[in-house]
Order: structure tokens, then C-alpha cells, then sequence
């Protein structure tokens, strides 16, 4: 994420729901987590990138994650997908 476009040209799903149901159907490539995100959502899709062997990237804040989504909104994580 070190360009201006950020992750806005590839495909990804923003938030906790959309992230986790991505990693469960195999469908992340990558998961984006805020480090200053809710611990009770992080850590859930934390263990769950372990399990399904997804490549795990932190992020610093989650206005700067949202941000390189193209939201105006913090985000507290998102994926790509494959």
C-alpha cells in the first residue's frame, strides 16, 4: 500500500463481516488489519488468516486503511481477493 491509489484497484471487501465471510470461502489473497483496531474483531480474523493460511499485512491506523480503500471512513480491516 505504498502508492496513492492504495487498494482501490484491486478487488477487496471492506469491513469485519465482508473480511471474515472472504477468508472462510477462501476467497482472500490478503487481509489488511488496523493495529488500532477493536481487539474482539482483530483478533478473530487474526487466527482465522492463520488457520486458512492467508498472508496477514497490519496496517497503522484505520483512517489510514480506509483511506487506501477509497472511503472516507476508517476501516478496521480489509481483503483482496484472488
Amino acid at each position: 500500500m505504498t502508492d496513492d491509489r492504495g487498494l482501490r484497484d484491486a478487488q477487496i471487501k471492506i469491513g469485519t463481516k465482508q473480511t471474515v465471510k472472504a477468508v472462510e470461502l477462501g476467497q482472500a489473497a490478503e487481509v489488511y488489519v488496523a493495529e488500532d483496531g477493536d481487539p474482539r474483531l482483530t483478533s478473530r480474523i487474526v487466527s482465522l488468516c492463520k488457520k486458512h493460511g492467508v498472508k496477514l499485512t497490519y496496517v497503522d491506523t484505520m483512517q489510514h486503511l480506509g483511506k487506501a480503500c477509497g472511503i472516507e471512513v476508517g476501516a478496521a480491516m480489509a481483503a483482496v481477493l484472488k
